[in-house]
């Protein structure tokens, strides 16, 4: 391949902050979030021009269930507060009523705690919170490279509008979904090898309303009680690559294009409102972290948990995420949280979901408040400011230990 060499540039270096959070995404909003709550000086990177990644941009405007299926609630702290921050302004389908009606257990147990938001909503209201509590965001920007030193990230170098330039902080969380600084840091990462199918989300607007017309995205396990829908195309799509992402956005705008025409046939007043604006894809790339979380796991407890979630496929499966699922100690200063932390092929469908972008979110912006050194948390103090801010971690603090864990529990 040809090369162009050219002398290497002098890039100016902003004032150093406490913490930088890569990604906007809702794992970035909670981390950035609950750092800056913890007393740190937050900068928050964002490549897009809004909030919320695949939940806002990406019109994956599901909020996936903060329950296990059997009328108990797993995911507390942020994760409950955007769940109520999206429907602030309004619900658009999947109205919780037995969960935010008081229902009984009974009741609850037969609605799952999700609702369907609105996008622009979200992404509005999550800025205005983050800039309320001193976030610092930069969109439109890209992280070009990750300097280090030793075993420490030392600067990330950053382009935008203003050109390129280094930022330097304390502590760093990859919220990017890619596990982009990982990589960038030349850490252990790992790539979802079944990749990902092609959807093509949009919302219309017609005789029944403003609707979210789901195209794609066929790839639930065979004993999901969820819709699979219909595969659009057999190929498939790693999501890492810029010419393959290209192919898959020319691929999603073709067969949302083509629903639209249809529609337009058997509906005179059928209209498109909106478009995804990004590449819909769910797992691409994860940091191998000290511990992997596998599906298998359901049910175990974790001394180090930082919270828990539910799966949003089937019922009565209940994980504790363990700290160590978040950092390598390889890259002292660096934590990763949403849908690239270090867990298996299973869990990583059940940890991309909205709750545990926000449950590790969470945790990884405090840690970040606290250490500058994973390695070394203390992890009682990091669980204790958890609680503290309404997180539950253990199984028994939900209430599960009685009936659901009573003898064959297993401790880690």
């Amino acid at each position: 391949m040809e090369q162009y060499i050219k002398e290497e540039l002098k890039i100016p270096l902003s004032p150093s902050v406490d913490v930088v959070v890569a990604g906007g995404g809702i794992a970035g909003i909670s981390a950035a979030l609950a750092a800056a709550r913890s007393g740190a000086e937050v900068l928050l990177i964002e490549k897009q021009c809004i909030l919320g990644g695949l939940a806002t941009a990406g019109l994956v405007t599901i909020y996936l269930p903060l329950c296990d299926g059997r009328g108990n609630q797993m995911s507390y702290g942020i994760a409950e507060e955007l769940f109520h921050l999206s429907i602030s302004q309004g619900v658009q389908e999947r109205y919780p009523k037995a969960w935010l009606e008081n229902g009984t257990k009974e009741e609850r147990s037969k609605q799952r705690f999700e609702v369907q938001f609105n996008p622009q909503s979200m992404a509005l209201l999550a800025e205005e919170i983050l800039l309320e509590n001193g976030v610092k965001i930069l969109y439109d920007t890209r992280i070009c490279s990750v300097h280090m030193e030793r075993d420490k990230v030392r600067a990330l170098v950053i382009e935008n509008k203003s050109g390129r330039s280094a930022v330097c902080a304390a502590a760093y969380v990859d919220a990017t979904g890619d596990a982009d600084l990982y990589w960038l840091a030349h850490g252990d990462t790992e790539e979802y090898k079944k990749k990902n199918t092609l959807a093509g989300w949009y919302y219309q607007n017609g005789r029944e309303g403003v609707k979210l017309r789901i195209l794609g995205f066929a790839d639930a396990p065979e004993d999901t009680e969820r819709d699979k829908g219909e595969a659009l195309l057999k190929r498939r799509f790693s999501g890492l690559d810029g010419k393959e992402n290209s192919e898959l956005l020319f691929a999603s705008h073709k067969a949302t294009l083509e629903d639209i025409r249809q529609n337009k046939l058997e509906d005179d007043s059928f209209e498109p409102v909106t478009i995804s604006t990004i590449p819909q894809v769910r797992m691409t790339r994860r940091l191998c972290g000290e511990y992997t979380l596998k599906e298998s796991e359901n049910d175990k407890q974790f001394e180090d948990s930082i919270g828990m979630v539910g799966d949003w496929r089937k019922r009565g499966m209940v994980y504790e995420i363990p700290f160590r699922c978040l950092y390598s100690r390889k890259i002292r200063n660096l934590i990763g949280a949403g849908r690239c932390v270090s867990v298996d092929d299973g869990m990583w469908d059940i940890i991309r979901a909205i709750p545990g972008c926000a449950v590790t979110g969470e945790a990884a912006g405090i840690a970040a408040a606290q250490t500058c050194d994973f390695s070394q948390l203390d992890r009682r103090a990091l669980q204790d400011t958890l609680r503290k801010h309404g997180q539950k971690i253990h199984f028994a603090e939900a209430g599960l230990e009685s009936d659901t864990f009573p003898v064959n529990t297993r401790r880690e």
